[in-house]
């Protein structure tokens, strides 16, 4: 049997293949464009992921030969947040408000002031960020409200694509739970929220969990893709949960850590677990049960923005070399890693990225070291409040895109005084995805089966203990730095 993985990204799709074996048969990747209109918007058009899906599938299949018939069942991972209103016959209304989108701050301002912390954390565990799904449908119908009259349907990103292929309106709870919707500790939404909106349940798609089946191909997706039987769709997840999946970050004292576009640090929860100054969000996790996360909206961004914008013409190779012969401390560089500002632990939308330190003594290598450092320190900062939780954390693994550089990794590990674990693959959400995908079949009894069976450790990147002092130092003199620029990053 083959399970296929639809992991929608913020740049691209990515498709992977997973036979019963737990052996990758391929993948395929299809880019498409984001665009940001004004100053801290971004947006999609989702008939650019809808067509980049379905080519890829094709692809998939044609490229790596997959027998059709042994393609038993299709999962999802996508990003999170993205707000994508249908009209009553499917039809899409606006460009998808994606989630690193910051124009809602007076509506998290708005939802904040009427239910005031404590009730919003308990009616959807979580406090309101410009990046949320529920700020976004309120600046929608302050701000067009002609288009808001004509919605009759609300999806997240990867939901569109599982409407396309199956004409069916669903969610998952990982995902959901990162709308502002849910409640999360029950995993159903919240009537006071819906209320509050001016909606009503109808418009939202039914929740499943992530490994439960939601719906099969329709026919029309079938001849498109010459398959004659029959495929079921299960819930996915959000790209963090199905990222940490195919990491097998799926119990208590594993910490997932994703340096992609965002940076993400990930932990399983058995029970819900919310910190009491929100400064984590506290969501569903894939396996039926919860996790927190800490967020930085720029981590492997900032790279290539430093790579492809500020130094266009020069590789990443070189640029790596040039920061692995920088010394630790980066010659006394500290970047600010808030580009798109920042979501963990400070909620500011205004905060900027920031090098502090310059001189004619600093080279091109300690700002590119720079960038590296400060990454990491911002992953630092959701660490430690995991720590402040009493969340045990045992192993860490590391995916994304940034995980592809060992001079990073030796870092992160400096920097966090912990061990990072190498395991055998990097393919993070479309491998959960894939692996969603085979539960909701019943190849494995539950998550956790799925992931022993497949994901392994394989090698352990350990702190160099004589920098871990140096980064020590310089960690608490890069807490002290935002405080003193938060004022200014607003005027």
């Amino acid at each position: 049997m083959i399970y296929i993985g639809i992991d929608l990204g913020t740049s691209s799709v990515k498709l992977l293949a997973l036979n019963e074996n737990g052996n990758i048969l391929g993948e395929v990747t299809k880019e498409y464009p984001v665009y940001y209109p004004k100053s801290n918007w971004a947006e999609q058009n989702p008939e650019d992921w809808w067509n980049q899906t379905k080519q890829g599938l094709k692809e998939l299949i044609n490229r790596y030969d997959l027998p059709k018939d042994q393609i038993q069942s299709i999962g999802f991972s996508g990003q999170m947040h993205g707000l994508v209103a249908l009209d009553e016959n499917g039809e899409v209304l606006l460009p998808a408000i994606l989630w690193n989108d910051q124009r809602t701050v007076d509506e998290c301002i708005e939802i904040e002031n009427h239910f005031g912390q404590e009730k919003l954390t308990q009616f959807v565990g979580n406090k309101a960020l410009t990046g949320f799904t529920a700020p976004k449908i309120l600046w929608l119908k302050k701000n067009h409200k002609e288009v808001f009259e004509k919605v009759q349907h609300i999806l997240l990103p990867k939901d569109y694509i599982r409407y396309r292929l199956t004409k069916d309106y669903a969610t998952d709870v990982s995902d959901a739970s990162g709308m502002l919707l849910l409640d999360v500790k029950n995993r159903k939404w919240s009537k006071e929220m819906i209320e509050f909106l001016g909606i009503h349940v109808d418009m939202l798609p039914k929740v499943y969990e992530s490994y439960e089946v939601t719906g099969v191909l329709s026919d029309e997706i079938k001849q498109y893709l010459e398959i004659e039987n029959e495929v079921l769709v299960v819930g996915g997840a959000s790209d963090q949960a199905a990222g940490a999946i195919g990491t097998g970050t799926v119990e208590d004292g594993i910490i997932s850590i994703t340096l992609g576009t965002s940076g993400v640090v990930f932990a399983s929860c058995d029970e819900f677990v919310v910190d009491d100054e929100n400064r984590l969000h506290s969501f569903c996790h894939g396996n039926g049960k919860y996790h927190l996360m800490g967020v930085m909206l720029s981590a492997a961004s900032c790279l290539k923005w430093w790579v492809e914008d500020v130094n266009c013409g020069v590789s990443f190779e070189e640029l790596l070399q040039e920061a692995q012969e920088s010394e630790v401390g980066a010659n006394g560089v500290i970047f600010l890693p808030y580009l798109m500002g920042e979501r963990t632990p400070y909620a500011d939308p205004d905060a900027k990225g920031t090098f502090i330190g310059l001189n004619m003594k600093v080279k091109r290598g300690d700002l590119t070291r720079a960038v590296l450092e400060g990454v990491s320190f911002g992953l630092r900062d959701s660490l430690e409040i995991l720590k402040d939780l009493n969340i045990p954390i045992h192993q860490i693994r590391v995916i994304g895109g940034g995980a592809k550089s060992q001079l990073w990794k030796q870092i992160l590990a400096n920097i966090l005084n912990h061990s990072i674990d190498e395991i055998n693959t990097n393919q993070g959400g479309a491998l959960g995805a894939a692996i969603l995908a085979a539960v909701g079949v019943g190849k494995y009894k539950n998550v956790e089966i799925g992931c022993k069976t497949l994901i392994k450790r394989i090698n352990q990147i350990n702190p160099q203990k004589e920098f871990v002092n140096t980064y020590e130092q310089i960690y608490k003199k890069y807490q002290l730095l935002y405080g003193s620029l938060k004022d200014w990053f607003k005027s």
